[in-house]
């Protein structure tokens, strides 16, 4: 933004005065003696050389008061650090997952309905990071890398579903190709990942996979990269639907959860992250605002301000003005006395 200041605005009542000083001069200018018709015995040029030398000194004297306020161009500058977090969410999506243990507006939802937006809300809100996105249930697959395009990502949530993967739950796949995704030869130093936190979200025990939940746990330790666990659904029997082989609706059954709360807390102890149980619709929030919390950057905006003088183009040509304007009367003076 660029803004033009006058530091010293006391002039401009100087500046104001000048056209009631020129006023008040020619108010005092009468005749001593008074000859009729003498108009008609030349006739005068349109302004006087004097009239002329007195227009440019006024001119001069504006230019000179206003330089004398030290007119300034201010430019304001910021400067703000925003280099955030890189972050992968990892998500389960096996079929324990629609279990309906969640309730929202009075009607029962699978996990999977419950969690999704409030992941939504939360890649909106960490608008300085870049977030990926894995998802395993009896494999592991990269949904979306890291990025900047938050837009784009939501999309990609919304396409989450239930089955697009066959079932099972490999915990130690998720997090490990996590992990890969957070490998950034640029943000590391002595082998350790900095500015980097995964959030690893399940229902269930690691019961498939080529990597245990304990060696990708040792990779994210080694490389100083936290992890955030995550338990969705109760204890215990929930409803759990029964569908056909086209998805339709048959009726419910009770199947008990099987989610390993020990191994998760394993993992963010070991770490330096932290376990949340998420139940129901409140804890799940409550759980993605910690962790919003618990790994936000505090950024640091620094403002200056440019300041360019500009009274020397306005003093330069006012005593230029005032030069000619006084070698104008001294030439003048001295035609008088050369015709004395």
């Amino acid at each position: 933004m660029k803004n033009f200041v006058l530091q010293d605005p006391l002039w401009l009542l100087a500046l104001l005065l000048i056209p009631l000083a020129l006023w008040l001069r020619g108010r005092r200018a009468v005749p001593v003696l008074l000859v009729p018709f003498a108009a008609a015995w030349h006739r005068p040029s349109a302004v006087s050389p004097s009239r002329w030398r007195a227009f440019l000194a006024a001119f001069a004297l504006a230019l000179l008061t206003v330089a004398l306020a030290r007119p300034q161009r201010v430019e304001d500058k910021h400067e703000i650090r925003t280099q955030g977090y890189d972050l992968m969410l990892a998500i389960d999506l096996s079929g324990s997952m629609r279990t309906e243990d969640y309730v929202k507006f009075g009607r029962p939802i699978n996990r999977i309905q419950a969690i999704l937006p409030v992941i939504h809300s939360f890649i909106e809100q960490r608008v300085n990071d870049r977030i990926g996105i894995v998802v395993f249930s009896g494999r592991a697959y990269t949904l979306a890398p890291l990025t900047f395009d938050h837009d784009w990502l939501t999309k990609q949530v919304d396409r989450l579903k239930l089955g697009l993967i066959e079932d099972g739950t490999a915990i130690g796949d998720g997090l490990g190709i996590a992990l890969t995704r957070l490998e950034q030869a640029a943000r590391e130093a002595n082998g350790h990942r900095q500015g980097a936190f995964v959030i690893l979200l399940t229902d269930g025990a690691n019961n498939r996979g080529a990597l245990s939940p304990e060696q990708a746990t040792d990779i994210a330790k080694s490389r100083n990269i936290p992890v955030y666990t995550i338990g969705a659904g109760k204890d215990g029997y929930q409803p759990f639907p029964i569908l056909d082989e086209r998805g339709n609706r048959l009726g419910t059954q009770r199947v008990l959860s099987d989610l390993d709360e020990g191994a998760l807390r394993r993992i963010s102890a070991a770490t330096g992250g932290q376990f949340f149980r998420a139940d129901d619709l409140d804890a799940t929030e409550s759980a993605f605002a910690a962790i919003d919390q618990a790994q936000k950057i505090e950024f640091q905006a620094k403002s200056y301000l440019i300041t360019t003088e500009l009274f020397p183009w306005l003093a330069v040509p006012g005593l230029a003005c005032m030069a000619l304007a006084a070698a104008g009367a001294r030439a003048e003076a001295k035609d008088k006395e050369a015709a004395a």
